[in-house]
């Protein structure tokens, strides 16, 4: 896994702190996050973000919590693939603060030999959607009857990827 801090012209990506709680949970519980990150109260924020550190990186702008990323590497070096998801607070979107995030995470994982970075948001997800193929990822497929919604129902995901030879060094930070 690359070292953190990355940083970039407007995000940090860090490793998650105690201090990072109360705004996850605040950000977890926005109605424009919670439609696609169900379920979150503070015990599970606890367990998902700090138990498992390694695999998670906190999206700070100007010094606060804006979100957060999973970064679930493959370990199989004949697969090497990483999957990401992540959200950011409805305060920061429009900025392209999530697009920098993860291109500063591909690039990290890229100079670490990984060669694929996949995306499985919600089909219905459009605005994600846009951000992701704005960075240049591409759509492989749907995953049908992918994720279980709080009604009981279950919806598609839109499978994406992106590979190093889209982008050897990684895909360049957004410009504003």
């Amino acid at each position: 896994m690359s070292e953190l801090p990355l940083i970039g012209p407007l995000v940090t990506l860090r490793a998650p702190r105690e201090e990072d709680v109360a705004p996850l949970v605040r950000i977890l519980a926005e109605p424009e996050v919670s439609e696609w990150w169900v379920g979150y109260d503070e015990p599970r924020v606890r367990a998902d973000f700090l138990e498992e550190p390694q695999v998670v990186r906190i999206i700070e702008v100007e010094g606060g919590c804006a979100g957060a990323m999973f970064v679930l590497p493959n370990e199989d070096p004949e697969y090497p693939t990483t999957v990401m998801h992540l959200f950011i607070g409805t305060a920061f979107r429009g900025h392209r603060i999530g697009e920098e995030a993860l291109a500063l995470a591909i690039r990290a994982e890229f100079a670490r030999g990984i060669t694929r970075v996949t995306l499985d948001p919600n089909i219905n997800n459009d605005g994600a959607i846009r951000s992701y193929e704005r960075l240049g990822f591409r759509r492989i497929g749907v995953l049908r009857d992918y994720q279980r919604r709080p009604a009981g129902h279950l919806e598609d995901a839109l499978f994406l990827d992106l590979t190093r030879g889209d982008f050897p060094e990684g895909p360049p930070l957004p410009v504003r």
